[in-house]
């Protein structure tokens, strides 16, 4: 697994390979002061990457600055009209400000928990159940085999599957 973003001291970076100049950069994300840095030598990147942090932060302590922190948790969403309304209607129907039906949607789509995925697991969970697993002795096999049948999906009429995009 490659791994190209490096933390210190609570900021992090991604770390790029400049094909042209032949050479990997970075910069401090999630601030709005751009701090960057590079280095032509791979074993030397991240203490560049550390370098540039402490630097960042002597810097703010000389100017009387305080340094930024990582990702405040507020930002600018660019979305359609019509979903913006949507979204406002959604959650004045659950009683929800916007930004909490948003956090909760941000965090599902993270999560890999979706509703989709839910209704999936749960139809899954329906399925495996409806599976009839018997033991079977015979004296010529090993002592115990499994089979496993399979009913018929004509006989679970209380299975229902739907897909919502």
């Amino acid at each position: 697994m490659m791994k190209n973003i490096l933390e210190y001291k609570g900021y992090h970076t991604k770390i790029e390979f400049d094909s042209d100049a032949q050479v990997l950069r970075g910069k401090i994300e999630g601030i709005n002061d751009l701090v960057n840095f590079q280095s032509q030598d791979i074993q030397q990147i991240e203490a560049e990457f550390q370098s540039a942090v402490d630097d960042y932060l002597e810097f703010c302590m000389e100017v009387g600055k305080e340094p930024d922190k990582e990702y405040k948790g507020t930002f600018n969403v660019r979305i359609t009209p019509k979903l913006h309304k949507d979204l406002a209607i959604y959650a004045s129907k659950k009683g929800e400000s916007l930004n909490s039906v948003v956090e909760k949607a941000i965090q599902s789509y993270v999560n890999g928990s979706s509703e989709t995925n839910i209704q999936l697991q749960q139809t899954i969970k329906i399925l495996s159940m409806a599976l009839e697993t018997q033991t079977v002795y015979r004296e010529d096999e090993l002592p115990i085999s499994r089979q496993s049948n399979m009913l018929s999906f004509n006989n679970l009429k209380h299975v229902k599957m739907s897909y919502q995009s």
